[in-house]
C-alpha cells in the first residue's frame, strides 16, 4: 500500500519542491465546473505539487533588460514542460499500484470557464444531465490551499512558507486514499500589507473590493481582481486615451487593434510573441509576485532565504512621451554583409 510519505518522497525525487495532500471531502462545496469528482467520481484524494519560480528568473525583469526568461523559465517552461513530467511520472507510480490517477500539470486551454470563472458562451455543453460542461478546470491555487501547501493571499495568489507567491501548482486526482495534510490557517503569511495593491502596474488589485468564500470550512477573503484588465496589463499594454491610436497588440489580436499602446512597464513598442504557448509576462508579476515577495522576505517569514535583497534600486519606468535613450552599440562580430564592412571597390547603386 502506498502511503502519503511514499508519495511525498517520490514527488520530490521527481522534481517537485513541495507536496501536500487533501481529502476529497474538502471540495464538497466546489462549483460544478471546478469539482474534481466531475472528473473522477471515485476520487478519494488530491495531491498538490508545488514548483518554485526561481527568484533569478525574475531578475531580468527587475533590471529591465531580460524579459523573456520569466515568461519562458518561470512561467511557460514550468507549466508546460517541467511540471507535466513530474505529475505524469508520479501518476504512473500510483497506477502501477493499481489505483487510477488523473495528472493535471498544466492550465487547461480547453476549459469551459473564462479567467473570471464564468461559463464561455457558445463553447461547450454537458454530455448528460448532472455533468459539467467540458472542460472542467480545478482551481489550482485553491487546490494548493486545500492540500496544505499555503494560504490564499490578498492578491488571490497562493502564498507558501517556502517561496511565498513564487510557486506554480500541479495536481493529481486519485482514487488512492491518503492521509491528508492540515490546512494552513488564513493570515499565517499574508498580513494585508497591500504591497500588491500599490505596485500592480494597472491597478488591477483593488484595496476596497473583495470576494469572500468559505473554502474547505475556512472563511477566505481576497481582492476582487480585475482579470480582464490584468490580461492586457500583464502583457505590457495600456489602454489608449480618447483620440489616441495604438498598435501594441495589432499583430496578434484583431479585437484589440488600435486600442492599446505600450505601458510604462513595457520596453517593447509592440507585444512580443508567445513563449511555450503562454507568457508575454512583460509586467513580471510586479505587484502580485515581486512586491509580495519583497515584503515577505523583509519580514523574514520565508524559508527560502537569500544573501542579498531582491530590490536594490528604485523600480524603473519607461516614458513613452520622451525620446528613446540612445544605445551605443556595435555588433561583436562583423561579416561581409555588415554596413560597416563594405569592400572599398563596392559602389552604391540605386
Amino acid at each position: 500500500m502506498i502511503t502519503s510519505q511514499d508519495i511525498k518522497a517520490a514527488a520530490k525525487r521527481m522534481g517537485a519542491d513541495i507536496v501536500g495532500i487533501g481529502s476529497i471531502d474538502r471540495w464538497s462545496t466546489a462549483p460544478i465546473q471546478m469539482d474534481p469528482k466531475q472528473i473522477m467520481p471515485k476520487a478519494k484524494s488530491i495531491i498538490a505539487l508545488g514548483f518554485r519560480v526561481l527568484r533569478g528568473s525574475l531578475r531580468g525583469v527587475e533590471e529591465g533588460t531580460y524579459f523573456s526568461n520569466y515568461s519562458a523559465m518561470g512561467y511557460g517552461g514550468i507549466t508546460y514542460l517541467y511540471m507535466p513530467m513530474t505529475v505524469i511520472n508520479l501518476s504512473k507510480m500510483i497506477e502501477d499500484a493499481g489505483y487510477e490517477a488523473v495528472p493535471m500539470g498544466h492550465q487547461s486551454d480547453w476549459r469551459a470557464i473564462d479567467n473570471s470563472g464564468y461559463l464561455k458562451e457558445n463553447y461547450s455543453r454537458p454530455v448528460a444531465p448532472g455533468k459539467a460542461a467540458p472542460d472542467v478546470m480545478i482551481n489550482l491555487r485553491i487546490a494548493g490551499f486545500l492540500c496544505g501547501l499555503g494560504e490564499i493571499g490578498y492578491s488571490k495568489m497562493l502564498l507558501t512558507p517556502e517561496f511565498g507567491p513564487r510557486v506554480r501548482v500541479g495536481i493529481i486526482i486519485t482514487e488512492l486514499e491518503l492521509e491528508p495534510d492540515p490546512i494552513m490557517e488564513p493570515g499565517t503569511l499574508c498580513n494585508r500589507c497591500m504591497a500588491c495593491v500599490r505596485e500592480c502596474p494597472g491597478g488591477c488589485i483593488p484595496a476596497d473590493r473583495t470576494i469572500k468564500e468559505n473554502v474547505g470550512g475556512y472563511d477566505l477573503e481576497w481582492a476582487d481582481v480585475d482579470m480582464e484588465k490584468c490580461d492586457w496589463v500583464f502583457q505590457g499594454g495600456a489602454e489608449c486615451k480618447e483620440g489616441e491610436v495604438g498598435n501594441f497588440f495589432d499583430k496578434f489580436s484583431k479585437s484589440r487593434a488600435g486600442r492599446f499602446k505600450p505601458s510604462s512597464i513595457s520596453p517593447f513598442e509592440t507585444a512580443p510573441s508567445r513563449l511555450y504557448n503562454s507568457g508575454k509576462a512583460i509586467c513580471g508579476a510586479k505587484g502580485c509576485t515581486r512586491a509580495c515577495m519583497i515584503s515577505l522576505e523583509k519580514r523574514g517569514v520565508l524559508k527560502n532565504k537569500f544573501e542579498s535583497p531582491f530590490r536594490t534600486e528604485k523600480p524603473w519606468k519607461v516614458d513613452w512621451e520622451q525620446e528613446a535613450i540612445a544605445v551605443d552599440y556595435k555588433p561583436p562580430y562583423e561579416g561581409k554583409n555588415s554596413p560597416n564592412n563594405k569592400d572599398k571597390n563596392d559602389t552604391d547603386t540605386d
